[in-house]
């Protein structure tokens, strides 16, 4: 059975905040049209929206309001966020692995604290899932682009669930939640960062992209045969004896 006696530190919980924000912070800047305040408010959603949404999920009052400390850190470092661009040459390698780290913190964190509650095992994955992603989306909902949780190759939700699997998995065999939290971050970063160096996706997805792909040129051959009252026929390749001419025989 699982020990549901544990909770949250504090101060696990700010850290994750902060390096919410401080990722949501570094990607808005790099959009030319948004201004300071801009930035600061999208670092801050990205720091505090996951909680967010792993608390009404909850049906607790959101922690980020509950005490002044969460908003003091998630806008202490939405705006060290807005210097760091100047600092780095590339900002995309920070962003990529402050963000794997951002998933798996708010992961584990969602997970035990829905344990704590008494929340079945399956909810509770469902509830660290969710508030490992809802800081990227409500970033990307912000900034009016495509969502990163959606993008092929992305395996957001993939690589939190694993990890917060291994959380759950760890736990029901005694291990401190400290050292299973710890264990659920590296997961999930580890395998985010890999999902983003080898472009790796679902099985389902590149099935999908290849399938319509196929029917786009279908149509496209269709369409083409009507315009100029010809049949696309199939290609067959040669035959090798045919190849080899007479002298082969």
């Amino acid at each position: 059975m699982l020990d549901q006696t544990f909770h949250t530190p504090l101060a696990a919980d700010l850290v994750a905040v902060g390096v919410g924000s401080l990722q949501g912070a570094l990607f808005a800047a790099g959009f030319k049209r948004i201004d300071l305040l801009g930035v600061a408010i999208i670092g801050i959603a990205s720091g505090i929206g996951g909680g967010f949404l792993r608390d009404i999920l909850l049906g607790v009052t959101p922690a980020a309001f509950s005490i002044n400390w969460y908003l003091i850190v998630a806008t202490g470092a939405a705006f060290i966020g807005m210097l760091l661009p100047r600092l780095f040459e590339r900002v995309d390698p920070v962003i990529t692995v402050l963000d794997a780290l951002s998933i798996g913190m708010f992961g584990a964190i969602g997970t035990t604290k829905a344990l704590s509650l008494d929340m079945p095992v399956v909810p509770a994955l469902f509830i660290g899932t969710v508030s490992a992603v809802g800081g990227g989306v409500l970033r990307d909902l912000m900034l009016n682009i495509p969502i990163a949780l959606m993008h092929v190759g992305s395996l957001y939700a993939v690589a939190s669930l694993v990890g917060v699997g291994v959380l759950v998995v760890l736990l029901a065999f005694g291990v401190p939640v400290v050292v299973a939290g710890i264990a659920c971050v590296a997961v999930t970063a580890v395998l985010r960062l890999l999902a983003v160096r080898f472009g790796w996706s679902l099985p389902e997805q590149r099935a999908l992209s290849r399938l319509r792909l196929r029917r786009q040129r279908e149509v496209e051959q269709t369409i083409e045969a009507l315009k100029t009252g010809t049949i696309p026929l199939p290609e067959i390749p040669p035959n090798p004896d045919d190849l080899r001419g007479p002298s082969a025989n």
